[in-house]
């Protein structure tokens, strides 16, 4: 068995793992990766949060 639960492994995997701030990313994002729910006041903190570290604010949540 397969990681994905599959006898088959996954059909779209993609080709390179990314791992951090290489991509665009959106506060949500941000939120999400934190293990927080989108909610207005999260996604200000978010905000402020890319604001003020740029875009490698979310590097501290990704592996």
């Amino acid at each position: 068995m397969t990681t994905n639960g599959k006898e088959q492994p996954a059909e779209h995997r993609p080709a390179e793992l990314y791992t951090g701030s290489e991509r665009p990313y959106d506060p949500e994002d941000l939120v999400r990766a934190s293990g927080r729910e989108p909610t207005p006041s999260s996604l200000a903190w978010a905000r402020r949060l890319i604001e003020e570290e740029g875009p490698g604010a979310i590097e501290r949540y990704l592996p």
